[in-house]
């Protein structure tokens, strides 16, 4: 992991001279005009940048992981491409070469993808994602990167991680308790939502038998930011950074859980229903896989992690603003739990099972 002092080090490497001088050279690119989106200095530092050259954008990055992790990625989206669906490709450089590595840090450059970016109040972009997601899904099943890969596999035990997270939530209780402060009371009066909200998720989690989820090569950041619609309102799927083997319903769950947590849509279990079943069109869930649902989404994420960081950093945080983000984590936590409830009641009647 670079240091602090690599990292300051690495920002005054990113001037536009330097990257015309010695990325973009590789790319014959070295007379284009470079616009900064995004510098993110932290230790996983990235960079991303807008690219211009006469008629055509690229999108030239840096990322933060190392060639290994770089060369799975690059297959992961080779493969997907080459399957029929829309990602931009790493573009090869005069050499080649994906990539560029300059100093100690990796560059690559891809197409700029022109379009707008999912509106999760758009019904035929949700119903786009969500097919777009199952084909991801179904044609990356036997997935396998490229020789010099790195191993990217996250198959994680939902049960261990959810009884973690529940043990800290009562942690935190006591922590609440024994502080007394205003975070601690409002955090308190909270407390049993939230706590049967965990408690849903945990015994969900208890009775999933993972021998019987689908596993298949992963986005793991599918979230509205990264599926952008062109002018034929075809879906793009950018940013593969995160990109593992995984369980299909990680996947799943991750971008529901950002679509339902909006004031929009607040743990709307119908629309929920809906977009599962066009999912269900190309890939059938089972009872498993529904149970990991439902655990993943009934936890109050939001409510323990807040509450966690407030608690580690208690002498050195800024109090008000914890309180701000509490208070915007527990806004809608009855409407999750009547959600978790009743999503309950739904996979006991469809799988004919008691939970």
């Amino acid at each position: 992991m670079p240091s602090k002092a690599n990292l300051y080090s690495n920002i005054k490497l990113l001037s536009e001279d330097n990257l015309k001088k010695y990325v973009l050279c590789h790319y014959n690119l070295q007379n284009a005009q470079i616009e900064q989106i995004k510098i993110k200095n932290t230790e996983k530092q990235r960079a991303v940048y807008k690219i211009t050259y006469k008629d055509k954008s690229y999108c030239l990055k840096k990322v933060y992981f190392d060639i290994e992790d770089l060369l799975f990625v690059y297959s992961s989206v080779e493969w997907l491409y080459r399957c029929g669906l829309k990602i931009p490709r790493f573009l090869a450089t005069d050499s080649g070469s994906r990539f560029v590595q300059y100093e100690n840090m990796l560059f690559i450059l891809t197409p700029w993808v022109d379009g707008i970016k999912c509106d999760y109040d758009n019904d035929e972009h949700m119903v786009k994602s969500i097919r777009n997601l199952s084909k991801m899904h179904y044609v990356s099943r036997n997935f396998s990167p490229i020789t010099g890969s790195s191993s990217r596999e996250n198959y994680s035990d939902i049960s261990a991680s959810t009884n973690r997270r529940y043990q800290r939530l009562l942690k935190n209780f006591n922590l609440a308790v024994k502080h007394n402060d205003n975070f601690s009371n409002i955090f308190n009066e909270h407390f049993d939502v939230n706590e049967t909200l965990g408690k849903v998720s945990l015994n969900s989690s208890y009775i999933i038998n993972t021998n019987n989820l689908c596993k298949s090569l992963c986005h793991l950041d599918y979230v509205n930011k990264n599926l952008l619609f062109d002018d034929n309102t075809d879906i793009w799927v950018i940013d593969f950074d995160k990109c593992e083997m995984d369980y299909c319903v990680h996947d799943i769950s991750y971008f529901f859980r950002r679509f339902l947590r909006r004031d929009n849509t607040k743990w709307n279990l119908d629309i929920t229903l809906k977009y599962l079943k066009e999912y269900e069109k190309t890939l059938s869930l089972n009872l498993d896989e529904y149970l990991y649902i439902l655990c993943y989404l009934a936890f109050p994420q939001k409510y323990w992690r807040i509450s966690r960081d407030y608690f580690n950093n208690i002498n050195k945080c800024n109090k008000n603003s914890f309180v701000k983000i509490l208070l915007k984590s527990v806004k809608n936590e009855q409407v999750q739990l009547n959600f978790a409830l009743n999503f309950i009641d739904y996979i006991q009647d469809r799988f004919d099972t008691k939970i």
